[in-house]
């Protein structure tokens, strides 16, 4: 089964994704913000990543551009899920590598149907 990486610095959002993303048998891992994700980035085996843009100590695209760095994780893709709408902000997120960009509050459907599009079987 897909393992995916939820990055959200409010441990209750994480918790709702987590919940959505387990109904539907994918594992999850859990990061409180960028550095503590790329921390998780560690060889293990992650088929997609959820991620928040605005958090502290590392923001989501940030993370995003370092996770992209590392070679076992270049092709990986990325979800962002945020309150941030405007085209600037999805200009950076698209060239960063960002494949989708759900904006909170989200339908937990919503968020799961672009899970189902970019996890390959």
């Amino acid at each position: 089964m897909a393992t995916i990486l939820v990055v959200d610095d409010s441990a209750s959002l994480r918790q709702v994704v987590a919940i959505s993303l387990k109904g539907k048998g994918y594992d999850v891992i859990q990061a409180g913000h960028g550095k503590e994700a790329l921390a998780k980035c560690d060889g293990t085996k992650i088929n997609l990543v959820v991620s928040d843009v605005n958090m502290p100590v590392m923001d989501g695209l940030t993370f995003v551009t370092e996770m992209k760095k590392l070679p076992r994780y270049r092709f990986t893709p990325v979800i962002m899920l945020t309150t941030e709408a405007g085209s600037d902000m999805k200009d950076k997120g698209r060239a960063a590598g960002v494949k989708a960009w759900v904006v909170k509050p989200f339908k937990p459907e919503q968020m799961l149907t672009a899970v189902a599009k970019l996890i390959l079987p």
